[in-house]
């Protein structure tokens, strides 16, 4: 008799990321969480889009940025805005900072616990503080 075992393919790792989360796993959503929540990454809508079109052709953009709506919506990826013109796609839900590369735009992980504050500014009356992000832009040395 065999036991049960925990879904091995990304595809199936895929669904069950988004059945647990309560999300329908129709194709197209499956295709993009195997991109974003299957593995710690950061992507664009952008790159997703391409990855996408390259790997098994026609999908819509409209489709991958609904997608990544209701992701974030459902708590499955959070939304970094890199800089006015860029959103990055975060798959790590916990609580970290990142490093950003000026010229390639690559995202990289800070653990929370390898930045400190020293002083908060006050908080403005009955207001508390939901979140706090960090992103260090990097540029190479002259």
């Amino acid at each position: 008799m065999s036991t049960p075992t925990a879904p091995t393919s990304v595809a199936a790792r895929a669904r069950s990321i988004l059945e647990q989360r309560g999300v329908r796993p129709t194709s197209q959503r499956v295709r993009v969480a195997e991109l974003l929540l299957t593995s710690p990454c950061h992507l664009t809508a952008e790159q997703i889009l391409a990855s996408l079109r390259q790997s098994s052709g026609r999908v819509s953009k409209a489709t991958v940025y609904n997608t990544l709506k209701l992701f974030v919506e459902q708590g499955l990826a959070r939304p970094i805005h890199a800089d006015p013109e860029r959103c990055v796609y975060d798959s790590t839900m916990t609580p970290h900072h990142h490093f950003q590369d000026l010229a390639t735009g690559e995202m990289i992980d800070i653990p929370p616990d390898q930045l400190s504050f020293a002083k908060m500014p006050p908080l403005p009356p009955g207001m508390e503080v939901a979140d706090v992000e960090v992103v260090v832009r990097l540029r190479r040395k002259a």
